[in-house]
Parts: C-alpha cells; structure tokens; sequence
C-alpha cells in the first residue's frame, strides 16, 4: 500500500477525529488523518478545554468575593485579564501537544490540509500553500465539527459583536455584555463574565434558559444568575444592533414591548451548524438532514464506505458524544463483536456556570409527555453537610424514576461540581440500576454525593434528611 492508500481515513481531528484514528491505528488499519487548522480541533483550541479555563479563574473570583465566611478579610483585590487567557491558551496548546503525541505514538498518518470528496474512496486534498495530492480509503469518516451559526440581525465583526473565540480572548474585561442565546454556550460565557466582574445581560427567545434542561433546574439557574446581578431576559428577541460612540446599542423585543440596550460588547451564541460545505458531499449524493449530515446507529451515511462522527452528524454537539461514536463506528468498521450502537438517552451533558448543571436521560416534562407513571425525588444541597461546610449549598439533585418498573429514566443536577458526579447516574443507567438496587449503594460520607444517595430515596419516599 502506497504512502496515499489507507484503510481508513478521517476528516477532522477534534476528538471525534482523533479518537476515531487512534482507535483505527490500535486496530491495525493504516489510517490518516487531515486536519486543516489545528489538531484537536475547536473542543481542545477554541471551545470546552480553554472555556474551563477561564471559568476557573471565575470560580476562583466567586471563592474571593465570599471569603469572610471562611475568617479571611481581603482588601484590595487585582485582576489581570491577559493572565487568565495566557493560561487558558496555555492549557490549550499542552493538550493540542498531547495529541500530536498520541497520533505519532500510533502511527497515524497526519496531512496539514482541506480535503473535498472527489470519487467513492477518493478526496483532494490542498494544503496552505495551495498543493493538491490525490489520497484514496476503502472508509472515509467525517468528523469536521460543527462552527458558529449567526443571526442576520447580529454580524460578527470581531471587535463590537463577538462568537465565541473573541470571548475567548479579550484584551480587557468589559464592564458590559450583552450574551444572545442561552444554551450552554451562552450561559457558561454569561456566568463566567459576571463573577469576572462584568455586568451581564443575557437573553433568550426561548421561554427558560438552558431549553434543553429540565424546567425546574433551568428556573433555578435562573434565580441563581438574577441574585448574582445578572439580568435575564426570557420570551426576548434581539430585533437589531447600532454601533454608536462606541457602544453597541441593542433593541430588544421583550413581552413588555422594545426595550434599547447599550453594552461594550454583544456575545452571539445561537447554536452552532454542522461545518461540511466545502467537503462537496454532493459529488457523492451523501444525504443531509436539518443540516446535519444524515447517519445511521452505526455512524453510516447513505454512501457505502462513508461514515460521519460528532457535531456534524447532528445534536446533541458534544465532545463525549463524539468520541464514543468514533470509537463505535470504527470498532464496527473493523468487525468488532461487542460494538453497541449508541443510545442517545445515555449521553450526560454538563454546563460549567456558577452553579454547575448536569443531567442525563429524560426532563420531567419529556417523561410526563411520553407517557410514563413517575416517582420524583429531590434532595436539596442546603441539607448535605459538606455541601454547608465548603460554602457551596446552591442546587439539588432530582431524579425521575418509572414508578411501575423502578428504572431510572432522568437526573438532573444542579450545584458545586455536579459535573463530576453526573458519571454516577451514567453508569447506574447503562447498568439498568433501579431505585431499589441504588438505594442499597452505600455512599461515603461526608460527600456531595450523598445528596445522589438521597434523591434516590427521596423518590422512594424513604429520605433520611429532609
């Protein structure tokens, strides 16, 4: 096989891609991948690693700001902006130097280029300087990603309306910000830039924020972010912008009628859309749908030998999500016999705000309307004792369990690094644990995860302490 014949190839290398060629090189497949920007793509250079970052220096500020409970009387605080950001890109490249690491290591075939379909098996790839080469795979995976989606009304222009990766880096913090959408994206800028300092309004056309979560947490964080300082506007649209005097003047429509806002800044973070426009799947007649392109539960598009991962394969856009179906969709192509199709209401989501929000499974309201009988525990963090003793008794756990079979259907999570102990409830799931089953899990104490122990018994109408 010549040095532009493989077995399997991959577009992309964000960690749908990534994942998808190491597993594809341990497998014994001669693989490559082609990357146009950056390795590791937009999670490890531009969206969750370097956003974590940030968000523990605003972390770090919330912890200073309430620090006299703890006996310590800090007086004069600095902040330097440049700093957090050197250390969220520094954490970036060290990742990005780790991936390079793991690809070499497996002896992945890396090409620093764009590629475009031009035959079954076969892409074009040009490189920066405008170089063409002919690469040819019996597999070829799409794991590009997905990028910004904006609003008409809302043009990015890099300096007074932001995306993402301005918010990323700013040279200073503003002392205003106005975040349209109110999806994790936007709410994780939105909180990390209040706690910074910044006075934050965020807006949603939506009737709650965070419309993907369960009703009661997303009013919870609701109240969390008002009591902060925040402002939020639900049921509101962005109707335009004017830049005047340097300050972006915004009317907003809101149920009372138009409301004008002025703010430094506007942070657009409508929803992302899936990035495939110059790959020309049309050569091929690979189907889309609602502009994703459209798989099977194996990650198999409607060309034989094509296959697409991640955020370009529709929603939910997550990182995990994306590295689990690289790992099954190549384990399938490689004749792996324990290989799982993916089940959508196994994949957790977490929100990194202040409050942190995590979940898995079904919403209330999702189990109500499909039909089940249910049994609702919650157990509130107020009554956890190390929640008191670390200053962090904000949230509740809720889980939602079929009364009639005892199965887990949903939890819900709000609170001090819940992110952490969504993974609990993953397993417990995966596993068909049942309210029986995990009331019987002994859980040590004193922990934040008792408050999961809890909730359980909650349900069962058998807690402890509340």
């Amino acid at each position: 096989m010549s040095d532009t014949q493989f077995d399997l190839i991959v577009i992309g290398a964000g960690p749908g891609g990534y994942v998808a060629a190491i597993r594809a090189a341990q497998l014994g497949l001669k693989t490559a991948v082609v990357e146009s920007t950056h390795l590791g793509g937009i999670c490890l250079n531009w969206g969750c690693i370097p956003t974590k970052a940030l968000l523990s220096g605003a972390e770090l500020a919330h912890q200073l700001k309430n620090s006299q409970r703890f006996g310590f009387q800090i007086d004069q605080v600095n902040f330097d902006m440049n700093a957090l950001v050197q250390h969220s890109r520094q954490v970036s490249a060290q990742l990005v130097q780790g991936v390079t690491h793991l690809l070499k290591k497996n002896q992945v075939t890396v090409f620093t280029a764009t590629a475009k379909f031009k035959a079954k098996g076969q892409l074009e790839l040009t490189d920066a300087a405008g170089q063409t080469q002919q690469i040819t795979a019996a597999h070829i995976i799409v794991a590009t990603g997905a990028k910004a989606a904006n609003l008409p009304q809302l043009p990015v222009d890099g300096h007074y309306v932001w995306n993402y990766q301005q918010a990323l880096v700013p040279t200073r913090l503003p002392k205003s910000l106005l975040v349209v959408g109110s999806g994790a994206i936007g709410s994780e800028f939105a909180s990390l830039y209040q706690d910074l300092g910044c006075q934050v309004t965020l807006v949603d056309i939506a009737k709650q924020i965070l419309p993907s979560e369960d009703l009661e947490v997303a009013n919870y964080m609701q109240k969390q972010f008002e009591q902060r300082g925040m402002r939020v506007l639900t049921e509101a649209a962005l109707n335009s912008i004017v830049i005047e005097n340097g300050l972006v003047s915004c009317e907003i429509q809101t149920a009372k009628g138009i409301e004008t806002i002025q703010v430094e800044h506007v942070l657009s973070a409508v929803g992302v859309k899936a990035n495939f426009a110059e790959l020309g799947l049309d050569a091929l007649g690979i189907e889309t749908e609602a502009g994703f392109i459209k798989i099977d539960p194996w990650c198999k598009t409607n060309v034989a030998g094509v296959y697409a991962i991640g955020d370009v394969a529709g929603a939910p856009c997550l990182a995990h999500k994306a590295s689990h179906e690289a790992m099954l969709c190549v384990e399938k192509i490689a004749g792996v016999k324990t290989v799982h199709a993916l089940d959508r209401t196994q994949i957790p989501g977490c929100i990194f705000t202040h409050p942190q929000v995590a979940s898995i499974g079904l919403t209330e309201q999702k189990a109500k309307a499909a039909g089940y009988h249910l049994s609702i525990g919650k157990f509130p963090f107020q009554a956890n004792g190390k929640a008191l003793a670390r200053g962090a008794a904000e949230g509740f756990v809720k889980t939602i369990i079929n009364s009639e079979t005892g199965e887990l259907l949903g939890a819900h999570l709000v609170g001090h690094e819940v992110t952490e102990h969504i993974q609990g409830f993953a397993i417990a799931k995966y596993l068909e644990a049942t309210d029986e089953s995990l009331s019987q899990v002994i859980f040590p104490h004193p922990t934040l995860s008792e408050a999961m122990h809890e909730s359980i018994l909650a349900a069962m109408q058998r807690a402890i302490h509340v």
